[in-house]
């Protein structure tokens, strides 16, 4: 799964939040294999179209969707609103193939 959030008012604040709160919130997901997450930059400095990209992994598609129907996963969902408008949150989910 990838969410990519777009770029908010406070970024030092934004940051914040999601490494001490939501990061740690979403690495309880239910049989979540790895969670990484980057603040985005570009090679010649302009601004990124997106601000931060995360990427969960989990064992299958199904793995994924019971951890974000459980209870730690509609927390974390919950708390999207607590420092980001989640309409502006796009999640992706596909099947990584090795290259």
């Amino acid at each position: 799964m990838i969410v990519q959030y777009t770029h908010p008012a406070d970024p030092d604040k934004f940051l914040a939040y999601y490494r001490d709160v939501h990061a740690p919130l979403a690495a309880g997901l239910p049989g979540l294999v790895s969670l990484d997450w980057v603040a985005c930059e570009t090679l010649d400095g302009s601004r990124a179209p997106h601000f931060l990209i995360a990427t969960l992994t989990w064992n299958s598609k199904a793995d994924a969707l019971a951890a974000l129907g459980s209870p730690q996963g509609k927390a974390t969902t919950a708390d999207l609103a607590n420092f980001t408008d989640p309409a502006t949150v796009a999640v992706d989910f596909g099947e990584v193939n090795p290259g």
